[in-house]
């Protein structure tokens, strides 16, 4: 390597540390963009700045600023006219579209999620959460408590990552030699949902915190097209699952710490049938396509709660802790793997 090449790797080595650095404002120009709905503007066709500040009521110079640094990080295009259009990136930002990030997105930029960030390093060296510090409580029972909005953009985010994935997970399930399934923390029902309609025959049960399955889906509800076939349980799994079913679906909920973990999984095998199945869906360390996403949520998960994303040993030894027998790991055709086991006498 000549000294002119090894410079310019360290140049860019500096430029890429300083891209790492500023993630912070990729954030926050997303939630920007999505507030002011400009991918929604933008549907139409391409648009001069001015008329698109027009439209999204904003200072035309400033929106100028905001949509460069959008199209430096490949969100939307510039045109040589100086108009600006839509790309693949920029479409997901609509609210409405069926592959949105929207929530995502609102979720990771939510500004009392922010002030965990600075507490990262405690976390660290302490290897527990922060959020009693931060908060003055368990990071849930706050904001379920003192920031209902920010339990609903939580809920919002979950709902679009299970937009983004329920149709395959449910695809994914072989649920024909079975009649129940229980979503076990399963949000307002999107995945419980999909589930129903995809196997006519199947009854199912969801399972949340009482605020969150106040806001079921309307198809779960009374009146609602699978209200027949499903019944909804307000209650922290924490506490007990009071719910015997074939199938135990547990998607992205499994991530405190392990006593909170284990505590769950003892319940639902506490309550199942032998030879019921446990289904534990989430993004696995090991089989992970998105590792710096994966690890984004690792960090998140110990600054607020002290919890982690799991290995697929790391999920086999809480099920034989927990006394579920471990089966086996399965992909889904997502970023989400199925790590499987079995109650047993």
């Amino acid at each position: 390597m000549t000294e002119q090449t090894a410079e310019q790797q360290t140049q860019a080595d500096i430029s890429r540390m300083k891209e790492l650095a500023w993630g912070l404002t990729s954030t926050a120009a997303l939630v920007a963009a999505i507030d002011l709905r400009v991918a929604e503007a933008l549907d139409a066709g391409p648009r001069q700045c001015a008329d698109l500040a027009q439209q999204v009521e904003a200072d035309p110079t400033t929106l100028q600023q905001l949509m460069d640094a959008l199209v430096s990080r490949d969100v939307f295009e510039r045109r040589d006219d100086g108009t600006y259009e839509h790309n693949g990136l920029s479409r997901l930002l609509r609210q409405d579209d069926a592959n949105s990030v929207a929530g995502i997105v609102k979720w990771i930029g939510y500004p009392e999620l922010w002030r965990l960030w600075p507490r990262l390093t405690d976390a660290v060296r302490e290897g527990k959460p922060q959020s009693v510090e931060v908060y003055g409580k368990d990071f849930f029972r706050y904001i379920h408590e003192d920031e209902p909005q920010a339990a609903q953009a939580l809920s919002n985010a979950m709902t679009g990552a299970s937009n983004h994935t329920s149709e395959q997970v449910a695809k994914s399930l072989d649920l024909s030699r079975s009649a129940t399934v229980a979503d076990i923390g399963g949000g307002q029902g999107h995945l419980i949902s999909t589930v129903l309609r995809a196997n006519p025959h199947l009854r199912g049960t969801l399972l949340d915190l009482e605020g969150v399955v106040a806001e079921a889906l309307p198809a779960l509800r009374s009146g609602g097209e699978l209200a027949d076939r499903a019944a909804v349980i307000g209650m922290d799994c924490r506490d007990d699952v009071p719910v015997e079913a074939d199938v135990y679906l547990l998607k992205n909920i499994l991530e405190w710490d392990d006593a909170s973990t284990l505590k769950t999984l003892q319940n639902v095998r506490r309550n199942a049938r032998p030879g019921a199945r446990v289904v534990v869906v989430e993004t696995l360390t090991d089989r992970t396509p998105e590792p710096m996403v994966t690890t984004s949520l690792d960090l998140l998960l110990l600054v607020n709660v002290g919890g982690r994303k799991h290995s697929s040993q790391h999920v086999e030894e809480l099920f034989t802790r927990s006394g579920i027998r471990f089966d086996s790991v399965r992909p889904t055709g997502t970023f989400l793997a199925m790590a499987e086991g079995t109650v047993t006498e």
